[in-house]
């Protein structure tokens, strides 16, 4: 099942997608949505598919990258936060702000929770999780070099787009992702590369803070990062998922 957010005239409703039509809900489908019988065109009107409390980051979740960062795999899973309101919608536009000369793209698998997760056992950890869509980790990289933590850097708005839309079935273990821009393929990576999988993500988040409905973890970025500037086309797509487009302006 794909699910989504509508863009209506009586305001964003969820939706459930086959093909180019949308069943509209009645609430969030991790919150047991149900169909309410109307339906409209998917077609330039998605927005962002979830309403997260808050967004959960992994940094150096592939060892590629990390080398390619300069950094050492970690030995436990590398946290870090994006406020919501660094989220955008497809088809939105990527600012790089003023205060960074080096914004770059990372393309990642996300995870969305279905149901309260806390202190939850890795070998159940997938039942807590409602489906997967597309971000990309927008971070602007001169920044968090100069402020070490990741705050700043990764949280600009618009530094976190999602979508097109979440897709219940799919196995996460060996999913491909790419990243282009301007047509340009710049990442090309596989899931089954991640240093740690989704149910180990889960379990270990879900000990730090209560994961609640909706909630999103950004899975990590495969190498190949790399500069963006206004002007860009940007893609993030993942097999099973579809396709994140995007602009980049300033």
């Amino acid at each position: 099942m794909r699910t989504g957010v509508l863009r209506t005239s009586v305001g964003p409703r969820f939706v459930r997608i086959e093909g180019d039509v949308a069943h509209l809900l009645d609430r969030a489908p991790w919150l047991g949505g149900k169909d309410t019988g109307e339906t409209a065109k998917v077609a330039g009107n998605l927005l962002c598919p979830v309403t997260p409390s808050k967004i959960v980051c992994i940094g150096r979740n592939y060892a590629a990258h990390a080398k390619e960062m300069g950094a050492e795999a970690p030995a436990e899973p590398m946290l870090f936060l994006k406020p919501p309101s660094a989220l955008l919608d497809p088809g939105g536009t990527v600012l790089c702000p003023p205060e960074s000369a080096k914004v770059e793209h990372e393309a990642e698998l996300t995870i969305v929770i279905g149901k309260r997760a806390k202190n939850v056992p890795k070998d159940q950890a997938l039942s807590y999780v409602f489906g997967y869509t597309c971000a990309c980790d927008v971070t602007a990289r001169d920044v968090q070099r100069k402020d070490v933590q990741f705050t700043r850097g990764k949280g600009f708005d618009t530094f976190c787009p999602l979508g097109p839309v979440v897709q219940t079935e799919l196995d996460p273990a060996a999913v491909r992702i790419q990243c282009r821009v301007n047509g340009q393929t710049r990442q090309d990576g596989n899931t089954k590369n991640m240093i740690f999988d989704v149910p180990t993500l889960v379990a270990y988040v879900s000990r730090m803070m209560t994961l609640e409905p909706g909630d999103v973890i950004l899975t990590g970025t495969p190498e190949g990062v790399g500069p963006l500037v206004p002007g860009d086309a940007l893609e993030v797509e993942i097999d099973g998922i579809g396709t994140l487009q995007l602009a980049v302006g300033k």
